[in-house]
């Protein structure tokens, strides 16, 4: 972990004692809560001198050497082809006197594009594009026949992901279509909570949309509060990058993403459904129910469905989910209003005209200022309008 982290991570618990939550710190630093007192006391005596490493500039005792690094790809290659990498690091400890750890094993192969035979697909699908950019540099055809030969099929294989420890940790989220009333097709917007499985946000809209997963969001924030993290599928509406882009243009946020990134969310996106595999659940447990309770309740516009929604999720919850009382929080206190209105907003970039307005949705806007006087700028000037989620329009 890094040791700038770790720094303003503790001195915000510090400085701000008041909504300080060391459950989630620990869950950011990765350690346990009595570690992050450990780390508080070391501050309040030492200052940032605390997190400086005795062991930096040093070279790590553990490092291995050329040689054997050498022999370990040397014998994989020839004596324990297709052994999995635990497999492997057992066999080298016991045949060979080489003592290292699997991980290290595993760096090692792999760094000359060595798979594992219990390698995932995802990993497979990096490791060629590694291929395909090594071969573009390749000086002969020899060379790329022996590293392409060092690819050892793989197979797809997702075990059952345990439940997360704490509420708040991650929240898993979807869209799905179906019909629940007779004749109309919604996408109803999910979001439950790993740890409890309690439904923590749900929305109907016509299409899988931002405004739909905006509702669910809103939701989360004023009932519950800033969770840790979101894991979502693959769709733009999450996660998206122009094709060509460099490989260092990480900052390419769809409005999703800007928006957990104020807020200081982690987003995480699967195409993998066991990754999913709660929310999926959910997803078709509802189906089976909803249709049914909408038909007894007369229910037949989106309106009245978004409705009757929001009060049948709580009692979803209390038949379905896991008590809370037991689980620890991570959730962040929940924002203001305001915040929340201007947080889940959507930005984008506008040309003030002749006549001294922008265009946004069909329609010519005028700016004012905060006294409600008209503003000119001059013909060609970049604005940056906001429309919040209240639907009201700002501009900058």
């Amino acid at each position: 972990m890094n040791e700038q982290r770790k720094y303003e991570v503790i001195k915000g618990l510090v400085d701000h004692p008041d909504t300080a939550n060391k459950d989630r710190a620990a869950l950011i630093l990765g350690c346990t809560k009595r570690h992050i007192n450990r780390m508080i006391q070391g501050y309040i005596k030492d200052g940032k001198a605390f997190f400086i490493h005795g062991n930096r500039g040093k070279k790590p005792a553990t490092t291995i050497r050329p040689d054997v690094r050498s022999q370990v790809i040397d014998l994989y290659r020839t004596k324990y082809y297709e052994a999995n990498f635990e497999h492997y690091t057992e066999l080298l400890k016991k045949h060979e006197g080489i003592s290292i750890s699997s991980s290290s094993v595993m760096s090692i192969l792999e760094s000359e594009y060595i798979l594992s035979p219990k390698a995932t697909k995802a990993k497979r699908r990096r490791i060629k594009q590694a291929l395909r950019a090594k071969k573009q540099a390749a000086t002969s055809k020899k060379e790329l026949s022996q590293i392409q030969a060092n690819l050892v099929a793989v197979e797809d294989a997702h075990s059952r992901r345990p439940r997360c420890a704490y509420f708040g940790e991650l929240l898993q989220m979807d869209a799905t279509p179906y019909e629940w009333v007779p004749g109309q097709i919604w996408h109803l917007h999910l979001a439950i909570d790993d740890a409890s499985g309690v439904v923590t946000g749900a929305w109907f809209d016509t299409q899988e949309t931002l405004n739909g997963y905006y509702h669910v969001f809103e939701q989360i924030l004023t009932d519950y509060g800033i969770p840790y993290k979101f894991l979502t599928d693959k769709r733009t509406v999450f996660t998206y990058k122009k094709k060509g882009a460099l490989s260092d243009d990480k900052d390419t946020y769809t409005q999703f993403a800007y928006a957990c990134k104020q807020l200081g969310i982690q987003l995480e996106s699967s195409s993998v459904p066991q990754a999913k595999g709660r929310i999926e659940r959910l997803n078709q447990t509802l189906q089976s129910r909803l249709p049914i309770e909408f038909r007894l309740a007369g229910v037949t516009d989106i309106n009245n469905a978004n409705e009757f929604l929001y009060h049948y999720i709580k009692e979803f919850n209390e038949k379905f989910s896991l008590p809370c009382n037991g689980i620890k929080s991570v959730f962040e206190k929940q924002p203001s209003k305001e915040k929340i209105n201007l947080t889940l907003a959507v930005l984008t970039e506008r040309t003030v005209d002749a006549g001294h307005a922008i265009q946004f949705e069909k329609k010519f806007y005028k700016m004012v200022d905060n006294k409600g006087m008209q503003t000119h700028y001059r013909k060609g000037t970049k604005v940056m309008l906001i429309k919040a989620f209240d639907r009201s329009l700002f501009a900058c």
